[in-house]
């Protein structure tokens, strides 16, 4: 009798799980690309027609924020679900990737699904120093489709696309081309504040553009090829980017520009189609989303929360405030010295906390580690260039001391004055009241989900190796 029963338990269980099976994940992030470069977003410029539908036939994201402006940081908090500072030495760019946090792919795996990746996954760094065999996020294929085909038939399924085409630090214009096919021309291009109107920044832009055309045709690749086998409607596809472009003052910065990202999410009939969420999200919430649509349940060391609710339309309640952080990116002081911040964002706010502020926040202007140029965190492009060679004269000496230069331990900017966060007002008494709002936040925040930074003199992130290797 026992053995009957068995046999039927199991019966019923099948059934069920073939009558209701569980969704895939297609996980597409570009590398580098910043809000609001999407046409969904209200870019004009911007040639994104596989993001734009997901966005109409899904979910789209209007305040979505990085836990890191830095590649490796911010996927680790995506494969995790933590604050960046929970993870220690995975808070810094090339770091190593420590086995002593759950990892959601790995979780998905152990419930079944079939995991892989194509393109960038968690890195610049070095996993294998930590003992992994193969990357935090699973294993790489060609291709989405070489994926589907090497899975179990009917096994469930996270695919993580990593795109980066939207990455065009140094080297040649590649796609110059591809932006003039869609009808770009740089002179129509307008200009962000924080930087010069020169052609070299002027094609830097049409280079990016191309950039996101590129990622674009990549993303409706991967929906056709799941349109072709039948498994769109059974599917979460989530396109995003990881952090803020690699522009001067973009990439490595708490700002917008570093760190504000476009986010458009389908799920079937799941999601509400056509809904705009204008909700502070942070991309580290996407962990726990993930595993809650997988029918897994979150480890308790996971400080993030999912999103599924809001894609149902659900109440924002309790998101109005996100928080950003950054410790090492590249190792460009001497030293190896790294340059932390911690930032609040809010609807009409910015405030950022930089903790060593008698430090070079873009590198030391005299090591010339990473790209054999000063101010080694702001990556190779002409723009920096033109920076360089003008910052003694007025045209470049405007923006190079933004950029480039020394920032005071407090930054407070009024986002509906100033959207693209120019003018500092932490020491301007009409904001008194904000700034200690938004120190308090801040402050509870770091207690809460233990900050080593609460320690004052705490540096330990400088002590953590640096996998990363110069180029000459």
């Amino acid at each position: 009798m026992l053995k009957s029963f068995n046999y039927f338990w199991l019966f019923l269980v099948s059934a069920v799980v073939s009558a209701e099976p569980r969704p895939n994940i297609l996980f597409i992030l570009g590398d580098n690309w910043r809000w609001p470069n999407a046409g969904a977003l209200g870019d004009v410029h911007a040639h994104t027609p596989a993001f734009d539908r997901l966005a109409r036939e899904g979910v789209l994201f209007t305040h979505v924020f990085n836990p890191a402006p830095s590649c490796s940081p911010c996927r680790a908090s995506l494969l995790t679900g933590r604050a960046v500072h929970e993870l220690g030495e995975r808070a810094s760019l090339w770091s190593g990737f420590p086995q002593d946090t759950p990892v959601i792919t790995q979780l998905l795996r152990q419930a079944g699904y079939a995991i892989g990746y194509q393109g960038k996954p968690w890195g610049p760094g070095n996993a294998e120093a930590s003992g992994w065999k193969e990357n935090p996020v699973g294993p790489k294929f060609s291709d989405f489709a070489t994926f589907l085909k090497a899975r179990r038939e009917g096994q469930p399924f996270f695919f993580w696309l990593g795109n980066t085409d939207t990455a065009t630090r140094g080297g040649p214009r590649n796609f110059l081309a591809d932006a003039k096919q869609v009808g770009l021309d740089a002179a129509q291009l307008p200009i962000p504040p924080e930087l010069p109107d020169c052609e070299a920044v002027r094609l830097d832009l049409l280079n990016y553009y191309g950039g996101v055309v590129r990622m674009d045709r990549e993303a409706a690749a991967a929906l056709a090829t799941l349109e072709a086998t039948g498994e769109l409607e059974n599917t979460l596809i989530v396109f995003t980017g990881d952090n803020g472009w690699q522009m001067p003052r973009g990439l490595g910065n708490c700002y917008d520009q570093g760190s504000r990202v476009p986010l458009a999410i389908r799920w079937g009939k799941q999601a509400k189609a056509g809904l705009k969420v204008d909700a502070l999200v942070n991309l580290g919430d996407l962990a726990p989303t993930f595993l809650e649509v997988a029918g897994v349940t979150s480890p308790s060391p996971m400080t993030m929360r999912s999103l599924v609710g809001l894609l149902h339309g659900e109440s924002s309640a309790g998101r109005d405030v996100v928080f950003i952080e950054r410790e090492r990116h590249a190792d460009v002081r001497h030293d190896h010295l790294s340059y932390p911040m911690r930032a609040v964002r809010t609807q009409d706010f910015l405030y950022i906390r930089n903790l060593r502020p008698d430090r070079w926040p873009a590198g030391d202007p005299d090591n010339y580690f990473l790209h054999g140029r000063p101010y080694g965190d702001v990556d190779t492009t002409a723009s920096k260039d033109f920076l360089l060679a003008h910052q003694d004269d007025e045209l470049g000496r405007p923006f190079f001391a933004r950029i480039f230069g020394k920032r005071p331990a407090e930054e407070l900017y009024d986002l509906r004055r100033d959207p693209h966060q120019l003018t500092n007002i932490a020491a301007d008494s009409t904001y008194a009241q904000v700034l200690a709002e938004h120190r308090m936040h801040l402050e509870a925040w770091m207690r809460d989900t233990h900050d080593p930074r609460m320690d004052p003199t705490y540096d330990g992130w400088d002590k953590f190796p640096y996998y990363g290797k110069s180029p000459k």
